[in-house]
Formats: structure tokens, sequence, C-alpha cells
């Protein structure tokens, strides 16, 4: 008898997961959306790195201002996502992430049809690092954003 009602306890317990609903977006932790905010802080600010480097290591001329304003903009942006809550943070990880994405997008770009007269080879400095760098900042990004916008309207 004792076996047969745990395993009807065990229908019901499945039962009642199903009819409240898996775990959503929303419920993440405060620790979870803290950690990817620090993961995306991190990716902004080696972006930036990889740009300030390649200033002072050759890179001249308007891109060089580019990649120096580049620099400024990934430190500006992780510290937002540091110290922003509510409406702000979710402003601030989507214009990380499209700062991040287009980054991105400029590089790619770069390497293959060329932009504004520039065309890069994967064989440059720091483009491999650079391309892993922005694709896995990114993804980060756009996870860190989503949680930011469902957890602001989840409150």
């Amino acid at each position: 008898m004792h076996g047969a009602t745990g395993v009807r306890q065990g229908l019901d317990m499945s039962s009642q997961v199903r009819a409240t609903g898996s775990l959503h977006w929303s419920d993440v932790s405060p620790r979870t959306l803290m950690t990817l905010r620090v993961l995306s802080a991190i990716m902004l600010l080696v972006m930036g790195a990889i740009h300030l480097y390649l200033v002072f290591y050759g890179v001249g001329g308007w891109l060089g201002a580019s990649f120096v304003a580049n620099a400024v903009g990934a430190l500006v942006l992780a510290v937002a996502i540091m110290v922003l809550r509510g409406r702000l943070l979710s402003l601030a990880t989507v214009l990380s992430l499209l700062f991040m994405a287009g980054t991105l997008l400029a590089l790619v770009l770069a390497l293959t049809v060329g932009l504004f007269g520039i065309h890069e080879i994967l064989s440059y400095k720091l483009v491999h690092a650079t391309l892993w760098v922005e694709s896995i900042g990114t993804v980060i990004l756009a996870v860190t954003a989503a949680l930011a916008l469902r957890s602001r309207r989840a409150a």
C-alpha cells in the first residue's frame, strides 16, 4: 500500500508541474543575471582593448581614431551594464548588443567585400581573436539583453 501511495503522489506532482508551467526567462535568479552582466562587460572590455592595442601597434588615420572611439564606447557601455538598473539597464544591454554586433559586422564586411575602402585579411594581427571575441560577445549580450528586458517586464 505504501508503494502505491508513493506512485500516486509522484503522478500528482508531475501533473502539478505541467499545470504551473516550466521555468520561464523571468524566473532567472538575480545572481544569473549579474553573472551575465559581468560576462557582457568583460567581452566589451576585451573588444575595446583589442581595438586600442591595434591603435598602439600600427593602425592610424581615421581608422585608428574610430578604433579609439570603439574602445571608449566599449568602456562606457561596460560600466553602464554594471552600474545601471531597471529600464536603463535594459537600454544599456540593447545598445551594447547593437554595438558589438555592429563592430562584428564591420569586420566581416572588411574581410569580404571591403568597408569604406578598407579590405582586411585574416592573417592580420588579432583578426581571428577579434572574430571570436565579438561573436561570443554578441551571443552573451543577446542573452543578457533578453534577460534584462524580461526581468524588467516581470517586475
